[in-house]
């Protein structure tokens, strides 16, 4: 399929489609989640995450004053921050509600605006988390995504497929890392040798972008 062979609108029906698929695949990977957080972290981030997706696609449903997509990732922003527990919450939090602030108030965005948006929620991480690419956190996932894609001239389809497939390199990339933040860096090197539960839950949101978008 050409990289111009599909166009979507990126106006709230898509932002909605979006966080519900990242909900979905959440909701599927929760297991998984809590396996790696097991392993160099506290056991929940899968539990948290479902916990808090579920609230944010409840409100989703009830909410019918969202006129933007800067309304939606707003509110997927504030539920994410109210509801999730751990670290995961305000680090998710302030992401979409970085992301939110980085687009207008238009009814719909365009595809360069995505990208900016989040490289927004990606400095919100970085700004509250202090994390850099290769600590073994959510930002080895997410900083490739958002940080290594021209935009110029493409459809949004072809970003996000760049985008999935560099976080997905991300991710990976964190087996064999040591951390250096958050609670695995206390393990040394025993953290070692384990996928970052953060980056692996980072990497559904450009998976379900790309599912969104087909």
């Amino acid at each position: 399929m050409s990289d111009t062979a599909v166009e979507v609108s990126l106006d709230v029906d898509f932002f909605r489609r979006w966080i519900t698929r990242f909900a979905e695949a959440v909701d599927g990977s929760c297991d998984e989640l809590t396996r790696l957080d097991a392993a160099i972290g506290d056991a929940d981030h899968g539990v948290n995450m479902q916990r808090g997706l579920r609230a944010v696609v409840a409100s989703l449903a009830t909410e019918s004053e969202l006129e933007s997509p800067q309304s939606v990732l707003s509110l997927v922003g504030n539920r994410l921050m109210s509801v999730v527990g751990g670290a995961a919450g305000p680090l998710y939090g302030t992401a979409f509600r970085a992301m939110a602030q980085g687009l207008g108030n238009d009814p719909t965005v365009e595809p360069e605006d995505l990208v900016k948006a989040l490289r927004a929620g990606l400095d919100g991480i970085q700004r509250i988390g202090a994390a850099e690419p290769g600590d073994k956190t959510i930002v080895d996932a997410w900083y490739p995504a958002a940080m290594t894609l021209e935009t110029s001239g493409r459809s949004v389809r072809s970003i996000a497929l760049e985008a999935e497939r560099n976080s997905r390199e991300g991710m990976l990339a964190t087996i064999p890392l040591r951390a250096r933040k958050g609670r695995a860096s206390y393990l040394g090197w025993r953290s070692e040798g384990h996928q970052d539960p953060g980056a692996t839950s980072a990497h559904l949101i450009f998976v379900s972008l790309v599912s969104a978008i087909r």
